[in-house]
């Protein structure tokens, strides 16, 4: 049963442990004002997307906070499967609930086995598809085009890649859950849709 999980595991890298559920967390874009002192007197700063002024949507400030957000988590997947030790990953401020279990599950394995993941994922074209900001906590639904090609499994030792199924989805649309917590934006649910984008 094990070799089964196994083997499933590396016809998509993500299926066994993201497949379950994912989380994810906030990350905000700064924009810094360009004007210096010896500009118009008169002229406004550029308001920084940290800091939105108030003609600033909600709406459209929290969509752009969450596909951040989004982007973001997954450059620390990338150095979670990357570092075998696991300590140069921040995935806590992206991610939580059944998204960072599942992930940081998924990374143990992967190491246990002496195996990391090398190169980048890329996520297309990150949509959300559903707001909720009037709720208790509120939620954002994304849809994306997850790319694993890049990103590949290697022995952690010699660095050589590992032999994989020629058929494995390596570009799938993949529908995550992002909520808003006190400390910002997490990533909580991962879920691949099995169809190519």
């Amino acid at each position: 049963m094990r070799t089964a999980r196994s083997r499933d595991r590396y016809r998509n890298p993500l299926k066994n442990s993201m497949l379950a559920l994912f989380t994810a967390g906030c990350a905000t874009l700064a924009v810094t004002s360009c004007s210096s002192a010896s500009d118009d007197p008169k002229a406004s700063p550029t308001p920084s997307a940290a800091q939105p002024t108030k003609s600033a949507d909600p709406t459209e400030t929290a969509k752009k906070d969450a596909v951040t957000t989004y982007q973001a988590y997954w450059k620390e997947v990338e150095k979670l499967y990357a570092d075998r030790s696991g300590k140069s990953a921040k995935l806590k401020q992206y991610a939580a609930s059944a998204a960072l279990k599942n992930v940081e599950s998924d990374a143990k394995n992967t190491h246990e086995q002496n195996r990391i993941h090398t190169g980048d994922v890329t996520v297309g074209n990150p949509t959300v598809t559903d707001l909720d900001l009037n709720g208790k906590t509120p939620r954002a639904t994304l849809s994306s085009c997850l790319d694993v090609s890049r990103w590949k499994v290697v022995d952690a030792k010699t660095k050589k890649p590992l032999s994989l199924p020629s058929n494995r989805l390596t570009k799938y649309v993949i529908k995550s859950e992002i909520e808003r917590w006190p400390g910002g934006w997490r990533v909580i649910r991962d879920e691949p849709q099995g169809k190519r984008c």
